[in-house]
């Protein structure tokens, strides 16, 4: 299967807890004045990749914390984004998985979509919500924006109320 993207990091601090590869999806709607990524914005650009391939590429970096999958929008590919997240977990079971989205979990949780509904269930943090410029704060850990949450799915989903992980204390 393929995935349309803009680009990969090998070892990123910045993209999720530790050390993470980055796959960045290519093509997003939401067009946020300010975005940190808007050449991820055109839906016929960057490369498309065979996922296995990737998965072969993420191989040598078998110390890396975990896999972090953001955008453009990633949910737009949400069938290669779940062959994804399986085929990484069957290679590394015990490393997390952060996806960023410009939706919402309401928003994506309305969708009612079987493939959306595996991917919240298999990874550990969704860093939800569009960038909002005027709400922009660098002092926030792995998001822009105000807004925008880190939400712990694993507690999410055994709660059943939206838990948001605190990475600043």
């Amino acid at each position: 299967m393929q995935i349309r993207i803009a680009g990969t990091i090998n070892e990123s601090i910045v993209d999720g807890p530790g050390i993470r590869y980055v796959v960045f999806t290519q093509g997003c709607p939401h067009h946020c004045p300010g975005c940190h990524n808007p050449e991820t914005h055109d839906f016929k650009g960057g490369t498309l990749r065979e996922i296995d391939d990737l998965i072969n590429e993420m191989k040598p970096y078998s110390y890396m914390t975990g896999l972090t999958i953001s955008g453009g929008e990633p949910f737009l590919q949400k069938s290669a984004i779940l062959r994804l997240i399986l085929a990484f977990k069957n290679i590394f079971p015990k490393k997390n998985i952060v996806v960023f989205t410009g939706y919402t979990i309401e928003e994506l949780e309305k969708m009612n979509d079987n493939e959306i509904n595996q991917i919240l269930s298999f990874i550990d943090y969704l860093i939800d919500g569009r960038f909002v410029e005027s709400l922009r704060d660098i002092s926030l850990i792995y998001r822009g924006s105000l807004n925008q949450r880190v939400i712990d799915m694993k507690k999410t989903l055994e709660e059943g109320t939206v838990i948001i992980k605190d990475f600043e204390s």
